[in-house]
């Protein structure tokens, strides 16, 4: 209980700095614009009566805003209730609070005959509270999302730059088993891996020509030596595909196939791998 009262406390303190603004926007309103009649309020000063008006709309907003999403809150945290208490819900009922409690206010403290002028202009200045707090939490919800397309195109740019990194200028040693195939390939040249028997299949692609070699050593081995380099995935038992070759997935009676790009050959998909490598495309 303690808990969800600090942030209660945490959540008025957060919001406090804009209450007061719009709050006192409605002071200085009423102060210098005088929209009532003659006030005979009783008190000495009358800028203590124009406050009670400005402190009616803070109450207001406090409550709706803060206090009554924490209430209705199973855990403390009002975001969570934006489904069953929308924004315009807030701000309806934060007008339909400040108007009647007007109202009120001028009948019976300011002793201010009510008719429908004045209750017009309740309505006009009890109006622009809800309406600045929409356009600011409209412009809030704007910035967020604002800065979380920023972060996005950050982390998209990192991936963008791995991959230039590791896709376009980087040297893929394959190590045979006797050591004396060993022979490097640039990653963008890699098409796939193969396994062949007792040997491994590498295609790679020259110029516009795709070309193969053999080397002695397992499909499993040659994995390891590769497994840093994201832009390479494993699609079968017997098959490693560079990610960037594949132009698309067929369906072959109920076999799942690879089409290399910029070529007639098609590659094994097994349905275990199906999933990893449509979200790695």
């Amino acid at each position: 209980m303690n808990k969800n009262i600090d942030q209660l406390i945490q959540k008025i303190k957060a919001e406090l700095g804009l209450l007061l603004s719009i709050s006192f926007g409605v002071f200085l309103f009423v102060l210098f614009f005088q929209p009532f009649p003659a006030i005979n309020s009783g008190f000495d000063n009358d800028l203590v009566f124009v406050a009670g008006l400005s402190g009616i709309v803070l109450v207001s907003m406090i409550v709706v805003r803060t206090i009554i999403p924490w209430l209705i809150s199973e855990n403390g945290d009002s975001e969570n209730n934006s489904k069953i208490y929308p924004r315009y819900l807030k701000g309806f009922i934060i007008f339909l609070i400040s108007a009647v409690a007007f109202e009120f206010y001028l009948r019976y403290v300011g002793t201010v005959s009510i008719d429908f002028f004045i209750t017009f202009k309740v309505v006009f200045i009890c109006l622009a509270p809800p309406v600045i707090l929409n356009l600011y939490d409209t412009l809030t919800g704007l910035r967020h999302q604002n800065e979380l397309h920023l972060a996005e195109k950050k982390t998209m740019q990192k991936q963008v730059e791995k991959y230039e990194e590791d896709y376009l200028n980087k040297y893929v040693e394959f190590v045979s088993e006797n050591v004396s195939e060993n022979f490097s390939l640039l990653i963008a040249e890699v098409v796939f891996i193969r396994s062949a028997d007792n040997y491994v299949e590498i295609v790679f692609k020259e110029g516009e020509t795709f070309k193969k070699k053999l080397i002695r050593n397992t499909l499993k081995n040659i994995e390891l030596q590769i497994r840093q380099y994201s832009n390479f995935l494993r699609c079968h038992r017997i098959c490693i595909v560079n990610i960037h070759f594949v132009e698309r997935v067929i369906r072959d009676n109920q076999n799942h196939l690879l089409v290399i790009r910029g070529s007639d050959e098609q590659i094994p998909l097994s349905r275990q791998y199906l999933l990893k490598l449509k979200e790695a495309l």
